[in-house]
């Protein structure tokens, strides 16, 4: 039946349950947000492995460092001193300035001169805190000019987005940040206006370049916070994306005019003394590892606008949700193409592993183009299924070979029984029907039948492995069921068979208890072919049996089993083939076996095995449980 295509194509879906299993359990665990954290990992880390790029020279950083700190000796700087750094910077002909300092309070002296310069500087940008409790702008500069500084860590604290646009609490205006501000006025010299997007309407565009808005499930990401206007941060890749100068350096005027002029320009903290850091792995940092300065994510966020506007560098952004989840499903399915197509573990681990790194070179390729591909989600998928599921295919492949190979040496000695013993009792069936001997002519047949019946058996169990065991009668037990119960059977079964000294058999005694332990379905056959061995020994040697005991009992945590007689006969004592196999039967049981005659007459053959502790019960139970159902899947 099973050679049918329908059965072939069953079988082979079956085959693939467990792959499929896989990928269903890693889809659910990436929608539970189970790999986040290592998407974001690996996100970071391929962002890092980009090639270097060239320094936005349109953004230039003045960061205020620790050095500028202790020469002026004043910390926050004064307003005096800002206000005296803005002139300084006007003189350069920049484009836009941005302050990303906090201006919400009067920092005497120069309070007045300060509030003078920022109404009467039309190209200045100052900040403020619109999320959580919030920092106010300076009260000088109108709202055209402000900008708020607002950033939104991922659980891990690193920075991988931009927040370009909200409205907030309280108030009806939209609030824009610093970034998209300075960035405004940058690009609208070069003849491109902020406007609603065409393709999705709710984002921004600047000509024909849209930003792609960040949602819930943007990438890897599972319910994020998606309110505003966000969009993936594409970090520059650079030891120092941006020329900087410090405090210093425009006070001295020891710099080259044309580096500021028609810049934009942001001013800002860069010392480690003031807590103004942005955590992310993303780019090289010449400061501490993992860490870059507030005022340098400004102009990160600025340089991705102006670049994908004016140099069509790519910004970032992901599958829809639905494509991503094929993805993976994808390379799940190739990897369990794989576990079918190899035969050899390292042939398989090799092409696992070179499919591997093929996925990240893809990954890592379309990164470059802007795509962010969900790269972990499809290497377990792949992985998982290549190496596991392969070494549970190369296991099943064995396990056929094995039955192959029993199979072929059952026909082969199936063929020479054939050939040989029942050749010659062909012959002498023939012989015994020409001297008409009914009985002799009767027990040949039935031996004819028998060793038939046992070929044909075996022939059957070799190729379809069964919970069954035959007897030397042709009863076949059901091993499934209570140990007590087939010693019952193997018992009235052997003592039916036409064996010379059952027939003065008067007096049967049997009784098994049932037993509270777990047994394999192997130990179970042993135990059954232990039994009928010791009544086949009554029926062929113990002359003139008048009572046979056949006795099952649990005692102080032994099961004994014992059969006794009380006949007489040759010595079976000796170390025969039926010895040997109950030996090494109660070997593995950790139990004991003895052979021994009785007087004044009969023989006593008892097996002997401890029964398992209460805990080790429960957990025997269930490794017989599991391997009735293993082998019965088989």
């Amino acid at each position: 039946m099973w050679k049918k295509p329908i059965f072939k194509k069953l079988e082979r879906g079956m085959n693939n349950l467990p792959g499929m299993t896989i990928i269903i359990v890693i889809i659910l665990a990436r929608g539970l947000g189970l790999l986040q954290g290592w998407e974001w990992t690996s996100f970071d880390g391929l962002l890092h492995l980009r090639p270097l790029e060239a320094r936005d020279e349109r953004i230039v950083i003045i960061g205020i460092n620790e050095s500028d700190i202790r020469e002026i000796k004043q910390y926050p700087l004064s307003d005096a001193e800002i206000a005296s750094l803005i002139q300084n910077l006007q003189q350069y002909n920049p484009r836009a300035i941005g302050l990303d300092i906090v201006r919400d309070l009067p920092v005497e002296p120069g309070h007045e001169q300060i509030v003078k310069i920022l109404q009467n500087t039309s190209n200045l940008f100052g900040i403020q805190q619109v999320l959580g409790l919030g920092i106010a702008p300076p009260t000088a500069l109108p709202a055209t000019q402000i900008g708020f500084s607002d950033a939104l860590p991922d659980a891990d604290g690193r920075m991988r987005r931009s927040l370009l646009g909200t409205y907030v609490k309280n108030n009806p205006d939209y609030q824009f940040s610093l970034a998209l501000r300075l960035a405004e006025a940058y690009l609208i010299r070069e003849g491109f206006t902020l406007e609603n997007g065409q393709k999705d309407p709710k984002t921004m565009r600047f000509g024909t370049v849209e930003l792609p808005r960040f949602f819930a499930h943007t990438g890897s990401y599972v319910n994020a916070e998606a309110g505003g206007v966000q969009i993936l941060l594409n970090y520059r890749n650079n030891h120092q994306g941006f020329p900087t100068f410090s405090l210093k350096d425009i006070k001295s005027g020891n710099i080259n005019a044309q580096s500021l002029k028609d810049r934009l320009i942001l001013i800002g903290m860069t010392t480690p003394s003031v807590p103004d850091l942005v955590y992310t792995t993303t780019v090289f940092s010449s400061q501490v590892k993992g860490e870059i300065y507030g005022v340098e994510f400004q102009a990160h966020a600025i340089s991705q606008i102006l670049s994908a506007v004016l140099d069509r560098r790519p910004l970032l952004r992901s599958l829809a949700e639905g494509w991503e989840y094929l993805w993976i499903i994808a390379w799940g399915l190739g990897g369990i193409y794989l576990s079918h197509l190899t035969v050899s573990p390292i042939k398989n681990l090799l092409a696992v592993v070179i499919s591997c790194l093929i996925l990240i070179v893809i990954g890592y390729l379309f990164l470059l183009g802007g795509w962010w591909l969900p790269i972990i989600p499809a290497l377990l998928a792949l992985g998982l299924n290549g190496i596991i599921l392969s070494s549970f295919y190369l296991s099943y492949r064995s396990l056929l070979l094995q039955l192959a190979g029993r199979q072929q040496t059952i026909e082969e000695t199936l063929t020479i029984i054939h050939n040989g013993p029942l050749q010659t009792l062909a012959t002498a069936l023939k012989k015994a029907r020409n001297k008409e001997n009914e009985e002799i002519i009767r027990d040949l047949e039935y031996l004819n039948q028998e060793i038939r019946g046992i070929g044909e058996y075996l022939r059957q169990d070799s190729l379809h492995p069964s919970e069954s065991l035959r007897l030397g009668s042709g009863l076949i037990l059901d091993l499934r069921h209570p140990l007590h119960e087939l010693f019952y059977q193997v018992y009235s079964s052997t003592l039916n068979r036409k064996l010379p000294c059952f027939t003065t058999l008067k007096v049967k005694i049997r009784a098994f208890d049932p037993i509270s332990t777990p047994l394999t379905l192997e130990i179970k056959q042993e135990l059954c072919q232990f039994l009928e061995e010791a009544l086949c020994n009554i029926g062929k040697h113990a002359q003139g049996v008048i009572r046979i005991d056949a006795i099952g009992t649990e005692k102080e945590g032994w099961y004994i089993l014992s059969i006794q007689d009380n006949g007489t006969g040759k010595n079976v004592i000796s170390e025969c083939l039926g010895t040997q196999q109950a030996q090494k039967l109660a070997k593995r049981l950790k139990g004991i076996f003895r052979r021994e005659r009785l007087q004044p007459r009969g023989i006593l053959c008892e097996l002997s095995w401890p029964l398992l502790p209460q805990k080790q019960f429960k957990l025997a139970s269930l490794m017989a449980f599991i391997q009735h159902k293993l082998y019965f899947k088989k």
